[in-house]
């Protein structure tokens, strides 16, 4: 059995930079009531997300150093290369740019830091900017990732933060993006709910668009009525090869997420792509080289 990839977990908590910066009360309020995510974010230490890895047969995670306000994107990339350095071959990284105040030519040049640094894509969050997903202004850095090999990470759908209005991450915007930088891999992080028919049209029409599954409960996504029905019936076949595992970790614990996954009635060849395959071609890695692979 090939080693599971999660291709999404955030950077542990301990090792985040927030300098000067607390979420503000309507952005972090309805997560709290929803998703109770400060204390998850709070208690997702190093030594959890190690021994979590350990214990659910996770060989390799691909960690998001997420700004979602004030946080620098330099210290947080940092962070997350230290991680990388001190556990090589457990993870990669996908790091952040600076999008307050908006400057198009710094994060151009963050994304070419980056991939320099060896990161294998940048994760933003536009909306919580106030920013549409096609917004000009991220144009020079959406060019600079497809000129240099980076995948893009957006988060899609439903935000819980009060302050943001959920338009500017409709599917369209991200079918715009995929238009204009046809060569450019993006990956639909929480795969677009409510807006998932539409997006399941997006990733059809671009075979660079991947959607992702982190921090969202499987159970909902396998069972019919939830508005996830589209997207569940392709994911065997026409889309199989463009779904990602993520837990969102610690948002989502892996063992709950793999577990009802499996029990979702997605046939083996499906898993086999969700789990691991995909996740090693889009971000070029060989499962078969990760510690504890049983391959």
């Amino acid at each position: 059995m090939t080693t599971i990839i999660d291709a999404r977990m955030r950077l542990p908590q301990e090792l985040r930079v927030r300098p000067s910066y607390e979420v503000p009360p309507r952005q972090a309020e309805q997560y709290d009531r929803v998703l109770d995510l400060g204390r998850k974010i709070n208690e997702g230490t190093l030594h959890d997300l190690l021994t979590t890895m350990d214990g659910e047969g996770i060989g390799h995670a691909v960690v998001h150093a997420e700004s979602e306000g004030g946080e620098s994107a330099q210290a947080l990339n940092d962070a997350l290369l230290a991680l990388l350095a001190a556990h090589p071959g457990r993870f990669s990284g996908v790091g952040a740019v600076d999008l307050h105040p908006l400057w198009p030519t710094r994060i151009a040049t963050q994304v070419a830091t980056a991939s320099a640094s060896g990161l294998l894509g940048i994760s933003v969050q536009p909306a919580f900017f106030g920013l549409d997903i096609d917004d000009r202004a991220l144009y020079p850095m959406y060019s600079r990732a497809e000129e240099l090999g980076l995948v893009v990470a957006l988060h899609t759908g439903v935000t819980y933060s009060r302050m943001h209005p959920m338009r500017h991450e409709r599917p369209e915007l991200l079918d715009q993006v995929a238009c204009d930088f046809p060569d450019l891999k993006l990956v639909a992080c929480h795969a677009g709910w409510p807006w998932v028919t539409e997006l399941c049209a997006v990733a059809r029409r671009h075979p660079t668009v991947y959607l992702e599954f982190g921090g969202l409960a499987p159970k909902y996504v396998a069972k019919a009525g939830t508005g996830w029905d589209a997207l569940f019936t392709m994911m065997p076949n026409v889309l199989r090869e463009q779904v990602l595992y993520g837990s969102d970790w610690p948002v989502m614990h892996p063992h709950r997420a793999l577990a009802e996954w499996r029990q979702s009635g997605l046939p083996a060849a499906a898993l086999q792509a969700l789990f691991a395959g995909n996740a090693a071609r889009l971000f070029g890695l060989k499962p078969e080289a990760f510690p504890g692979d049983t391959q």
